[in-house]
């Protein structure tokens, strides 16, 4: 049975990989830190059902020794780093500590790989925050990169040591250049699941309102469940390369609100309220990927349109405000 490591499997995206790789029939590990917030930390992972069919075992990508040890244990064949400091508007407030899990919390996982010497394929989890303030209309494996938050440099640094890796060690490792991607599993922190979960709230007559930042800020959006099919995908592929993962169109706040409200019968004018102290210091307008190289080598195209994902986002949401008041 092939083996594979997940770090961040409690995350929206290490959640879907997880199943995913299940389905593949893989034998699933996941890496998580010590939390005191163990008894809530898989609540993902119970929400999709898998839980009781992955094997979890505690590490710490800020400590090198507890990867090792990790890997001699495991000895997955491929290697899966989604774990990280994620969430961009706490990269100014936290830059230290998303220097430190971010950017060389994958250096680490990379030199604990080599040192140990099993050979494990390895996937890098970048992000299309690299490109910040955008060089071309269109982001492409080429486009030049220019961060604009601590979390985007720190991405920036994982993804350049991921390529040195590769070409000075000669590791079979990849990373997929992810724009934006959501589901029902996204942390309530981000825009995306703060709209659903208003909308929800406000259709339940539990709010009346939804502050937001940047109304007009765009981003292009598809669904984890698709994007992590290209993880696997990725190293699947006798050559190790880097990807865009992306849907090709782009997409405001504006318009991801009109639609959230619309389905549930609601006018997202009578309840968004923008507020000047939920805006970036330094914002990312516009960030529009072109994942032909995907779509070329990988064979990988999305499957789900925003307005699906955006349904099944605002359900579950209902659902969960539903099972609370119940």
């Amino acid at each position: 049975m092939p083996t594979c490591l997940i770090t961040g499997i409690t995350g929206q995206d290490g959640a879907y990989l997880a199943q995913h790789m299940l389905q593949k029939g893989y034998r699933v590990a996941g890496l998580i830190r010590r939390s005191a917030s163990s008894d809530v930390i898989g609540e993902r992972l119970r929400w999709l059902g898998i839980i009781n069919d992955i094997e979890l075992v505690d590490g710490d990508l800020i400590d090198i020794s507890s990867l090792i040890r990790v890997l001699q244990k495991i000895q997955p064949g491929e290697i899966y780093n989604l774990a990280a400091q994620s969430f961009v508007a706490t990269s100014w407030h936290q830059p230290l500590l998303t220097s430190e899990v971010t950017g060389l919390g994958a250096t680490k996982m990379l030199e604990a790989i080599r040192i140990t010497g099993g050979g494990a394929r390895f996937y890098q989890a970048s992000s299309s925050e690299m490109y910040g303030l955008i060089q071309e209309p269109e982001q492409s494996e080429k486009t030049p990169f220019y961060p604009r938050s601590p979390y985007a440099v720190a991405k920036l640094y994982a993804h350049w040591m991921t390529v040195n890796y590769r070409e000075s060690f000669g590791l079979h490792a990849s990373s997929g250049i992810l724009f934006n991607h959501e589901s029902p599993l996204r942390g309530i922190e981000f825009v995306t699941r703060k709209i659903t979960d208003g909308v929800a709230r406000i259709k339940l007559g539990l709010a009346k309102e939804l502050p937001l930042g940047n109304l007009d800020a765009q981003r292009d959006w598809g669904h984890a469940r698709d994007y992590v099919r290209a993880m696997a995908l990725m190293l699947q592929q006798d050559k190790p390369e880097d990807y865009v993962i992306a849907t090709g169109k782009t997409t405001s706040i504006r318009e991801f609100c009109r639609i959230a409200f619309s389905y549930a019968g609601l006018n997202y004018q009578d309840h968004v309220v923008t507020r000047s102290d939920l805006m970036r210091p330094a914002e990312v307008d516009v960030l529009l990927g072109d994942a032909g190289k995907a779509r070329t080598k990988l064979g990988w195209v999305p499957e789900t349109s925003l307005e699906a994902m955006v349904a099944e986002m605002v359900d579950a949401d209902l659902a969960r405000h539903r099972a609370r008041a119940a």
